[in-house]
């Protein structure tokens, strides 16, 4: 399938090099081509953008939810269809890679119901015959950078709020998944979007840093690795221009000597396997209390034992490929390190025999939170373990991080789930659950390295996508 870019309205094949995207579990199969959008072409884009604003801007908010709500009806006509291109391009499993489809299907509905929502506040004024009127207007052209990992969630994430408000959007996705994009993209344009209203090109980090730095651009929200989301505020901090970043994780699950222990064997190893650990939110440290730490590691390891691994799209594989040959080379390199360090593999130690870049799910004993690996985010199916004394050196091992995205305890004990709110520091806690996981209507985000700005998703996306104005309304004279 040849893929084209969007600028102002129009398709467009890109002026610039030349790309493939290739499925991950049979990499000499390409699942579509296109070309990059050259620098003049995100010139375009920006400029389009900035022409559709002022219209857009002046819409009724449910006149532009009318077209978030057709185009959530398209991307749920199509899900079935969008889902196996997903699992071709991605590598998430089938069932998986449907229910993101659906998901960014909910997301539009969602922002497509503020319109019914309020849209500001009113204050009482000390002054006869005044009121003081809080007003939300848009920011204007937002800049968007999304990754690999949820091709379309993501992206509508990030999408639907800043329409929803009365942004208009230049989008870059991953180069690695530009189908989905493409997909999203069709939807929102046969829904009825005005032309620059939503603006898609593709590229690399070339473009990625020319959106950044364009002065037309008013707002940056990027999702990806924290070390390019670090250059990203730093960059957008000396313009002057508000940012958004969700970032890595390196994610803890507790599990307490109270815990249901088949309970949380199999919460773990869905935190730590499902999306091939692809995720920011994805269990990559255990912490077991020590009375029952052999038991549950026996649970963990023969649970990533018999998980079925292979092609995605064949029905009962449970995981399917990384995303990338450099992907697959930077999650073994990091298992090999771990182990030279003394780590012990409990399961995943027999490389996977097949054409893709797949890894099997690995389990490592470590000797303890020296190990590169409690610092470093693999972005694969690997959990490391280490065990604890008790509930306060859990917490604090939990804590032992420069991230904080996402947490998970498992325990019976109503006090300590309570202590867990108190002590972690996380944007996303869950208790008796995997890590991973979040609901359009809540926020998401991180603290420390792993966010920076307004969380994203449900009304804290306004937060971003909007800025306030108070107005003191009085009478004539």
């Amino acid at each position: 399938m040849d893929l084209l870019n969007l600028i102002g309205g129009r398709w467009v094949e890109g002026d610039g090099e030349e790309f493939a995207d290739t499925n991950p579990a049979r990499p000499s199969e390409v699942v579509a081509r296109g070309r990059f959008a050259s620098a003049a072409e995100v010139e375009r884009a920006v400029a389009a953008a900035r022409a559709a604003a002022p219209e857009w801007a002046a819409m009724p908010h449910h006149a532009r939810a009318a077209v978030l709500v057709a185009a959530a009806d398209l991307v749920d006509a199509a899900a079935d269809e969008w889902g196996a291109e997903l699992a071709r391009e991605e590598g998430k499993t089938l069932p998986e890679a449907v229910a993101e489809v659906r998901g960014s299907a909910r997301i539009l509905r969602y922002y497509a119901g503020e319109a019914d929502r309020e849209s500001g506040e009113i204050f009482a004024s000390p002054r006869p015959g005044e009121n003081v009127l809080v007003v939300r207007k848009p920011i204007g052209v937002a800049g968007l950078i999304t990754p690999f990992n949820f091709p379309i969630v993501i992206p509508a994430w990030k999408i639907a709020p800043a329409l929803s408000y009365g942004n208009t959007v230049v989008w870059k996705p991953s180069s690695l998944v530009p189908l989905l994009a493409y997909r999203l993209a069709q939807a929102l344009t046969s829904a009825g979007l005005p032309d620059g209203v939503l603006n898609l090109v593709y590229g690399e980090a070339e473009a990625g840093s020319a959106i950044v730095d364009h002065p037309g651009v008013d707002a940056i929200s990027f999702t990806g690795s924290t070390a390019v989301g670090r250059a990203v505020i730093a960059r957008c901090g000396e313009l002057g221009k508000p940012v958004q970043t969700e970032m890595g994780g390196k994610n803890a699950s507790v599990v307490l000597a109270d815990a249901d222990l088949d309970h949380a064997a199999e919460q773990v190893c869905l935190g730590a396997f499902r999306s091939t650990g692809q995720k920011c939110t994805a269990t990559s440290r255990l912490i077991v209390a020590s009375p029952v730490a052999d038991e549950l590691l026996e649970r963990v390891a023969e649970r990533a034992a018999r998980l079925v691994v292979g092609d995605p799209l064949s029905p009962g594989v449970e995981m399917g490929p990384l995303v990338s040959s450099a992907a697959r080379d930077r999650v073994t390199s990091g298992v090999a390190r771990a182990v030279d360090e003394g780590a012990k593999p409990l399961a995943g130690s027999s490389p996977y025999d097949g054409e893709g870049w797949f890894v099997p799910p690995t389990v490592l004993d470590l000797p303890g939170t020296g190990v590169d690996f409690w610092r470093t985010e693999l972005f694969g199916p690997v959990v490391g373990v280490v065990r604890a004394s008790g509930t306060e050196e859990a917490l604090g091992l939990a804590n032992l991080s420069d991230h904080g995205l996402s947490a998970a305890i498992f325990t019976r004990d109503l006090g300590v789930a309570l202590r867990a709110v108190d002590r972690l520091d996380v944007g996303v806690l869950h208790i008796n659950s995997e890590s991973a996981g979040t609901f359009p209507y809540v926020p998401f985000g991180g603290v420390k390295q792993s966010g920076f700005g307004p969380k994203e998703q449900g009304r804290a996306a306004r937060e971003f996508f909007t800025h306030t104005m108070t107005v003191y309304l009085g009478a004539p004279a």
